[in-house]
């Protein structure tokens, strides 16, 4: 692989213009519906009801998108970028619309579901169409870019749900989303040029995305089930489910992940295993505001910058990483990265011992911390995976094969985050077990990370 680094100017040229606007778009647009939603559900389920299906808002979305982003470089064969592209943005749409016309939270569900199968579809051809698109040597400042995305929705999609759910509208959030999705839709299909790419035409492994859905269903049914007995048995699930999905994936040449995961030597599998621990860690973040306001007491607002400052050392992070490091440096950030992540976690959760302003002050420091390793990281992860070969299918299933194991280890972690909260004997104690536990995580990842930096054999 090339060390040379482009610049940012030459990611915004305009020869590169139109991919970075539709790939930033798409990822814009899932992030902002992310934190959105959950700004205008409790309005949402306050006007039509439902109260018992609130966990499956979130669930029936991550369960669709995990299956969608399996199908990234099949969308990509069959109907080329810009046809794939028109695709992930006309089911977003269409979900979004059927969110906001919902009289029961039945539909709504059903709504959450097509958003979810255009979601997956958007966020993993933002990293297929950057292996395919771009030039290599500003594959990191590509990867900054769809980072900065997630920065920017963690800010509008709390503003704006919170908005339309401050006056009473909350199907005013879902007609944004709509009306924002529809418009760079039609800049897709203004900008992507026709025809087919070069992705995977094989035929789909039934057996092995059967596996996976499975999976992250169980884990998500187990994070609301409220039994500790119904969580041991779906966890059992799971785990049989995931195994199960190696054993099927890697016979014969039609897996979901490129063949390349399993062979002796190669490092793409601790590759994929470094984005997991990362991706895991970030799930974090959507308990913070309610251990903001249990153990130190603050305000909804104050509480709701304890996940921003995450996501803004993640950012920052990872802007400036995708700037200075390539080559050595580069395979140190991705090493660094777990070690930061698990001392900043392992930091807020020593922390909540102390409800002084200098200890809630330390909070937000070791938040920073923590998104700083993710955010250093992720970029140069990302970009050893798009470039493991040279060989143009695998390398697209393999540009792929990022976001979907994104988007399985979101959902397990976000259960995963659910269960350990759950244990915990009060706030301090849930807060705890959740940050100690990631950390520990995060350390596990130090060593992985340090195998995925090995050449391969």
């Amino acid at each position: 692989m090339s060390t040379s680094t482009g610049g940012w100017s030459e990611l915004l040229a305009r020869e590169h213009r139109a991919a970075v606007s539709v790939f930033a778009g798409g990822i814009l647009v899932f992030a902002i519906n992310t934190f959105l939603t959950s700004a205008s559900l409790p309005s949402t389920v306050a006007d039509i009801g439902g109260e018992q299906f609130y966990a499956w808002v979130v669930t029936v979305f991550l369960i669709a998108s995990v299956v969608a982003s399996m199908l990234v470089t099949r969308a990509l064969a069959q109907f080329g970028a810009r046809g794939a592209y028109l695709i992930g943005f006309s089911a977003f749409a269409a979900g979004s619309l059927v969110c906001a016309l919902t009289p029961t939270m039945p539909i709504l569900l059903v709504g959450r579901l097509i958003q979810g199968l255009g979601g997956g579809l958007l966020t993993g051809l933002a990293f297929a169409v950057v292996q395919i698109a771009l030039p290599q040597r500003i594959w990191g400042r590509a990867v900054a870019m769809i980072s900065a995305m997630w920065g920017v929705g963690n800010i509008v999609g709390p503003a704006i749900g919170g908005m339309f759910a401050e006056v009473g509208l909350w199907r005013g959030s879902f007609w944004f989303l709509t009306v924002v999705t529809l418009a760079i839709a039609a800049v897709a299909a203004r900008v992507l040029p026709r025809g087919r790419g070069s992705g995977d035409r094989h035929p789909l492994p039934w057996a092995s995305l059967a596996a996976v859905t499975v999976a992250a269903g169980a884990v998500s049914v187990a994070a609301i089930s409220g039994s500790t007995t119904a969580v041991v048995v779906l966890g059992g699930v799971a785990l049989l489910a995931l195994l199960g999905f190696v054993a099927v994936d890697r016979r014969g040449d039609t897996g979901l992940l490129p063949r390349l995961t399993y062979s002796v030597g190669n490092p793409l599998k601790w590759i994929y295993l470094s984005i997991a621990v990362l991706a895991a860690g970030s799930t974090a973040e959507a308990f913070l505001p309610l251990f903001g306001q249990q153990v130190g007491g603050l305000s909804p607002f104050t509480a709701g910058l304890l996940p921003a400052a995450l996501s803004t050392g993640w950012t920052v992070a990872q802007i400036a990483s995708s700037t200075w490091a390539h080559g050595r440096s580069a395979s140190a950030a991705r090493v660094a990265g777990p070690a930061f992540l698990a001392a900043g976690l392992a930091g807020y959760g020593l922390l909540q011992s102390s409800t002084a302003p200098i200890a809630i002050a330390g909070w937000y420091v070791c938040l920073v911390v923590a998104g700083m390793g993710i955010g250093m990281a992720f970029p140069h992860i990302a970009t050893a995976a798009m470039g493991i070969t040279d060989d143009q299918a695998e390398a697209a299933r393999a540009s792929a094969g990022i976001n979907s194991v994104q988007m399985v280890a979101n959902t397990v972690g976000s259960a995963a985050a659910g269960l350990l909260v759950s244990f915990g004997a009060d706030a301090v104690g849930s807060a705890r077990l959740l940050t100690f536990g990631f950390a520990c995580l995060a350390v596990i990842g130090v060593g992985i990370a340090v195998r995925s930096v090995r050449p391969a054999r």
